[in-house]
């Protein structure tokens, strides 16, 4: 199992003469390096089912035939805190939190799915939090339901951490999930749980989250069996532009919120002081900045805030979408999240009706890879009435299928 992480933390668990221990109902239990874990809860199969059947209905926003099968095993759930950096902040560190599903199955070793997950609007909608978050719960039940260890970071600003929402951060996006495997890793070896074959999967936000992720993997020689994102916004620049400059009839009035949170997180982790008030129009920058606090929630921020990126941002702003004459854009280009030669094979899902992700952003990345010759990557079509939400089912779905194959060879 990816030699070199594993290699450094058995070592770790050994120079520190640490011996094993298990959570018992919500006790709190400290392995080496800084990580904590405790049991948050146990979903049995009667759980599991209502997740598949009434909770993804309530999820899903088109009317289809989509289901999930019955739950195999329960699921045991453990909230993680571990200790991570700040990249883009001279590696300041910083706590962070995490989720750990464990099916309730015996297994020599367990495939792991490390899951990364989409944009929320509050600070509590997240996999360490599980009863907040439907998109955590139908990845438990899909994968941990039948016999995956599921892993899933909050990022750094999310859940119980101290720090501000790093959206779309590109280092400290990608350091928080790699500790978070590093801590998942020591839990795991705490528990006597062996894993072997590592799964990524993300959707929207957690789809770039999952691709800049790989990369550090990919670049420090750990090996991932396969990779599969939904909705994947891989050029945020380009994504952007898009939003400003050609609105299409599809767009969801909430992409206003994801563009809040950019202009903040970026002001803050990249050190661009005024970018807010530069960018944002004044009538609605105090709720922009209230919405990123998270002292009000969408519903209050939406009321106030205008139907378009365009309408948002203030005029002269929106006319600087060369990234050589303004740094956001500039970020946002090197940002990207698919320019390298992969080492992992890898499926990017679209759907026809997305009403964030336009189809060319989320298929890029395979187009890209064709073109270099890198590792096997293939853009499928989620169908004419796959929409953001639809897009992240049929992918749940497809990829659960496709890691099986892979797990049982």
């Amino acid at each position: 199992m990816y030699r070199p992480l594993r290699i450094l933390v058995l070592a770790v668990l050994l120079a520190a003469g640490a011996g094993r221990a298990y959570a018992q109902d919500n006790e709190v239990v400290e392995v080496p390096g800084g990580i904590t874990y405790e049991l948050i809860g146990t979903y049995d199969a009667a759980r599991l089912n209502k997740i598949v059947t009434d909770e993804l209905n309530d999820f899903k926003t088109t009317k289809n035939n989509v289901a999930l099968p019955e739950a195999a095993n329960g699921v045991k759930l453990y909230r993680v805190r571990y200790q991570t950096v700040i990249p883009e902040r001279g590696n300041r560190p910083v706590m962070a939190a995490g989720l750990i599903a464990v099916p309730e199955v015996q297994s020599r070793a367990y495939p792991l799915v490390s899951y990364q997950h989409g944009t929320v609007f509050s600070k509590d909608e997240v996999p360490s939090i599980p009863e907040k978050s439907t998109e955590t719960r139908l990845m438990i039940a899909q994968f941990a339901g039948h016999g995956y260890v599921v892993i899933a970071a909050d990022y750094i600003g999310k859940g119980s951490s101290g720090e501000p929402d790093s959206y779309m951060v590109k280092e400290s996006t990608a350091q928080a999930c790699y500790d978070m495997l590093t801590a998942a890793q020591a839990v795991l070896d705490s528990l006597k749980i062996r894993t072997g074959g590592l799964f990524l999967s993300g959707w929207s936000q957690g789809a770039w989250s999952t691709m800049v992720f790989r990369n550090k993997l990919e670049s420090l020689g750990i090996p991932i069996k396969a990779a599969a994102t939904a909705c994947t916004p891989s050029n945020l620049y380009l994504l952007a532009n898009r939003w400003i400059s050609n609105r299409s009839t599809l767009d969801a009035d909430w992409i206003v919120g994801t563009a809040a949170l950019l202009i903040n997180s970026y002001e803050n982790y990249y050190q661009l002081p005024g970018l807010s008030r530069e960018a944002i129009k004044p009538t609605y920058w105090q709720t922009a900045r209230d919405f990123y606090e998270n002292k009000i929630g969408w519903v209050e921020a939406s009321k106030i805030f205008p139907k378009s990126v365009k309408e948002f941002f203030q005029d002269d702003f929106s006319g600087k979408g060369s990234i050589m004459a303004n740094r956001f854009f500039r970020q946002l280009f090197e940002n990207q999240a698919y320019e390298w030669r992969y080492r992992t094979p890898t499926r990017f899902y679209y759907g026809k009706i997305d009403e964030v992700i336009p189809p060319f952003v989320a298929a890029l990345p395979a187009s890209y890879q064709e073109v270099i010759g890198g590792a096997p990557s293939k853009a499928v079509y989620a169908g004419d009435d796959a929409d953001h939400r639809g897009t992240f089912i049929y992918g749940m779905i497809d990829q659960k299928k496709w890691f099986d194959e892979l797990a049982s060879k």
